[in-house]
């Protein structure tokens, strides 16, 4: 999984509103597109998840996979597949936060594998749109 795609938005928030946003995984459905459900499996002291279940629906595949989670303060949260689903078969992502200008960019990275051959090119697309539709959501959300 050494491919990964990313991308960067500058959110009018700080960064501790924003992880607060990004770490309430339960409330995902209401602003990232895709994702049906989102069950917590367990937390860490700090309250954040550190085990938890995803179902989305993305396009022409549906699926339901473990996630673990890493968190680094308010400045980076990284998950790992740990439970394959039906077709994705790897997954890493972070969020990455830092102080931008009276705002916070967010960078995004993805990388994702499936059970269904595909061409890098169509695979680094289907996680462009991923992560483009994400970040909007992550900004509409933290910034109202």
């Amino acid at each position: 999984m050494a491919d990964r795609t990313s991308s960067s938005i500058t959110i009018k928030a700080a960064k501790a509103d924003i992880m607060a946003v990004i770490a309430d995984l339960e409330a995902y459905p209401e602003w990232a597109s895709g994702i049906r459900e989102f069950t917590v499996q367990e937390t860490g002291p700090d309250g954040r998840a550190l085990r938890g279940r995803l179902t989305f629906d993305g396009g022409p595949f549906s699926d339901t996979v473990g996630l673990a989670y890493t968190w680094d303060g308010d400045d980076r949260v990284s998950w790992e597949l740990v439970e394959k689903g039906t077709v994705v078969t790897g997954l890493h992502g972070t969020y990455a936060l830092a102080e931008a200008g009276g705002g916070t960019e967010v960078t995004y990275e993805l990388a994702v594998d499936v059970r269904v051959p595909m061409i890098g090119m169509v695979k680094r697309k289907g996680e462009k749109r991923i992560i483009d539709s994400a970040l909007k959501g992550l900004k509409r959300r933290a910034e109202r």
